[in-house]
């Protein structure tokens, strides 16, 4: 099985880090413009189907490059 990994959650520890301050899902979907559900579902639902705006989005917001959001896994099934 072919899965694509999102690496949310290390983008915003980066950013809290850098930032020393938390930073909510809702923070992130009202910056972006994203729904809070789409932020969660790509943390939460390994798999989740997301669209190429969603990713831009995020580049945008967390100042990185597509493959610092996700990446491509290979499972054994």
């Amino acid at each position: 099985m072919i899965v694509i990994r999102f690496k949310l959650k290390q983008q915003i520890a980066d950013l809290e880090y850098r930032e020393k301050r938390r930073v909510t899902l809702q923070e992130i979907a009202d910056e972006t413009g994203l729904g809070r559900m789409t932020l969660s579902r790509m943390l939460n639902h390994p798999g989740t189907v997301v669209r190429t705006d969603v990713l831009d989005k995020l580049c945008k917001y967390f100042g990185c490059q597509v493959g610092d959001l996700a990446e491509h896994i290979e499972e054994d099934t």
